[in-house]
């Protein structure tokens, strides 16, 4: 074990170096101070496209947008895949080792939602003004600096701006990049998404299930010893809230919502409930679903019996959300030379676990981190969001270097 933290130590060190020796280099330099030095520009520039509406699964006017930005800043090959994503590659000396950089187009927020941005003297309001409309800043911040000091990288960087990130959107973006789109050709991934300066480096995975109940239903007084869909369903929640599961590695469930019936003189002919279960360990995740499948079916079973079969209830569990847990290891290089870029511009806290684009990467074993976009958000998620760009330059200034580091 002493050698081990030993040779941490040393890897730590190296890449420390490494990282100010490359801060130095007289091209890369260039583009730190055109970075700063662009820094009020793609703060405009991030007010501007955070008001063009990229709704769940809506994210084509603003994609349109990040293909036009793309073009004009020089990328070669720039397309938008057939998930939506973004895609302009930055060749380098070689294709490999190519970074995939990359950030989502999409918000949380519906198409009603009024999404204009307003300012009061360094904070910027409006939904998605953080997350993920920060990322997509720093993104282009980072390309035009690296054009800016005409840095040359011994391998490619490919900039994607992805949709599917939040919600239901279940990483479809990112699972088509690595499934079709760059399958095969990704040697490490970093996202930026939201605010601060961040490092996640365990992704955490969920299943989340549309659970239906269905039976012929009846009238409460007339119909009754008739099996109940509402009434397995209880079974069900009752089941799944008697769950234990491991503290370390946290894991989780929730219904988070239920319907059904038509009057409260009716047994009902269908129910239905949202549940969501989530661990950054594969094999807990995976030992939850399998009991909360069988804890459908039994409940099920239960009622039937309950009721000798009369009017039997019925059930359809249908997954409507599935983001695989993974993690990229602490003392990988991608994770080591995070740090030792991180702690130049100040960053002083641990790593993360949370949910995002890089835990596909990171479940099929590609070396992959997200991080923050500097700056300060709050808010994330609700209408009030806001972003404080107080030193976010620190933000691009740091994706930049770590971009730069990466790409060799």
């Amino acid at each position: 074990m002493k050698h081990y933290c030993l040779y941490l130590t040393i890897a730590a060190l190296a890449s420390a170096q490494d990282a100010v020796r490359l801060a130095e280099d007289p091209t890369v330099k260039a583009a730190l101070d055109a970075a700063k030095r662009n820094e009020a520009h793609f703060i405009d520039e991030q007010a501007r496209f955070c008001e063009i509406a990229a709704p769940p699964f809506k994210e084509e006017a603003r994609g349109k947008e990040f293909e036009r930005l793309f073009k004009s800043l020089g990328l070669e090959n720039v397309r938008i895949d057939k998930a939506g994503n973004v895609i302009g590659v930055r060749s380098g000396a070689a294709a490999h080792p190519n970074l995939v950089f990359a950030a989502h187009l999409d918000t949380v927020f519906p198409p009603e939602t009024n999404v204009k941005v307003t300012r009061e003297g360094t904070v910027l309001k409006g939904p998605g003004i953080g997350d993920d409309c920060r990322g997509l800043a720093v993104m282009l911040g980072v390309i035009q600096a690296l054009k800016d000091g005409n840095v040359k990288t011994p391998g490619t960087i490919t900039f994607v701006a992805d949709t599917g990130e939040e919600g239901l959107g279940d990483l479809r973006g990112t699972k088509n990049l690595f499934a079709d789109s760059l399958k095969g050709q990704i040697d490490k991934f970093i996202s930026v998404d939201g605010t601060g300066l961040s490092i996640t480096n365990i992704g955490v995975g969920s299943y989340r299930y549309r659970v239906t109940f269905k039976g012929p239903g009846g009238h409460s007084f007339g119909a009754f010893g008739m099996a109940n869909p509402i009434q397995a369903m209880g079974r069900a929640i009752a089941k799944i809230d008697a769950f234990e599961v491991p503290t370390n590695p946290k894991t989780t469930f929730n219904v988070g919502r239920v319907g059904g019936g038509t009057s409260v003189n009716a047994i009902p002919f269908e129910a239905w409930m949202e549940v969501d279960m989530r661990s950054s360990d594969k094999t807990s995740l995976e030992a939850l679903h399998a009991k909360f499948k069988n804890a459908v079916q039994e409940a099920v079973d239960e009622e039937n019996k309950r009721w000798t079969g009369r009017g039997a209830v019925s059930v359809s569990p249908d997954l409507v959300g599935y983001r695989p847990a993974g993690s990229t290891s602490a003392d990988s290089a991608i994770v080591i030379t995070a740090l030792a870029v991180s702690k130049i511009f100040g960053h002083k806290e641990g790593l993360r676990e949370g949910s995002t684009d890089s835990n596909v990467p990171m479940n099929a074993g590609i070396p992959a981190i997200t991080i923050g976009g500097g700056g300060i958000g709050t808010g994330a998620h609700a209408l009030t969001e806001a972003f404080d760009t107080k030193d976010s330059w620190l933000g691009t200034q740091r994706a930049l270097l770590l971009a730069v580091a990466l790409a060799r």
